[in-house]
């Protein structure tokens, strides 16, 4: 366990390295936060009573899903594990004492948490200093501590679907295909365009019961206050069992491929 640890805080401390991005992507966080907040304010103006969600929670959530954007996404830069599997020279992975598996974990973590720790503090400082009306609202300690629970069920639960996908490269001549379906699917159910309280109640019934809202939407709702306590205690109840079929999955997919594995040229 201290070899994956060292490797995640190396990896962490390289992604911290790039510190003249953070300006582009913190002016960027806020001017699509804003874009959305404001197309979500016309559509309060009409009638705020025909939706879910109040128009302050859904400010709340639209701002903390800026801020930790990076850790939410599936599909990011892993550039290192798609060039091994490309070129081949995963086979040096493979004669390194230590589990392929566990590594590309530490290493699809640290890749996200080290720009979310760039950009998250300041996306929330400027979210707090605007307008009353369009400011992020911080919830009381308790909603918080399991805001921050879901969230790191949320990220390792979205590394644990990456490693799936980067798995399946494997069988496949190019990672586009697979990384753009990916990308589509996990945006869309996972509340990232709009949030899933939004979608008719027959269809929401559903989604909530996939991976992919426990990969975005749980944390961002209790963010938001928008769960009772008995939602958000079933929510991540549903994150803990989505978890652990994911890296049993993971895992088991793992362990195959890399039986099959044939290394071309010398």
């Amino acid at each position: 366990m201290k070899v994956y640890f060292s490797l995640f805080y190396i990896r962490v401390l390289n992604g911290l390295q790039y510190r003249t991005v953070v300006i582009g992507a913190i002016l960027t966080r806020f001017v699509w936060g804003m874009m959305e907040i404001l197309a979500f304010n016309a559509l309060y103006r009409t009638d705020g009573t025909a939706f879910v969600m109040t128009f302050s929670e859904t400010v709340s959530y639209i701002w903390m899903q800026q801020a930790l954007y990076v850790l939410f996404q599936v599909v990011y830069s892993d550039r290192e594990i798609v060039a091994s599997i490309n070129d081949g020279s995963v086979a040096y992975e493979l004669v390194r004492p230590i589990k392929l598996y566990n590594n590309w974990f530490a290493q699809c973590m640290a890749n996200r948490i080290s720009p979310t720790l760039l950009n998250c503090m300041p996306v929330l400082i400027i979210a707090a200093l605007v307008q009353p009306k369009y400011r992020i609202h911080f919830p009381p300690s308790v909603n918080l501590v399991l805001f921050l629970i879901s969230a790191i069920l949320a990220l390792a639960l979205v590394v644990a679907l990456a490693l799936i996908m980067h798995i399946s490269m494997f069988y496949t001549t190019s990672p586009r295909g697979i990384r753009i379906i990916v990308t589509a699917v996990t945006t869309f159910f996972s509340g990232g365009i709009i949030p899933l309280p939004y979608f008719p109640e027959h269809v929401l019934a559903i989604v909530e019961l996939l991976p992919f809202a426990s990969m975005q939407s749980t944390p961002l709702l209790i963010y938001s206050g928008s769960l009772t306590s008995g939602e958000v205690v079933q929510s991540i109840g549903i994150q803990c069992v989505w978890l652990l079929v994911l890296i049993v999955i993971g895992r088991v997919l793992m362990k195959r491929t890399l039986s099959r594995v044939v290394v071309q040229g010398g």
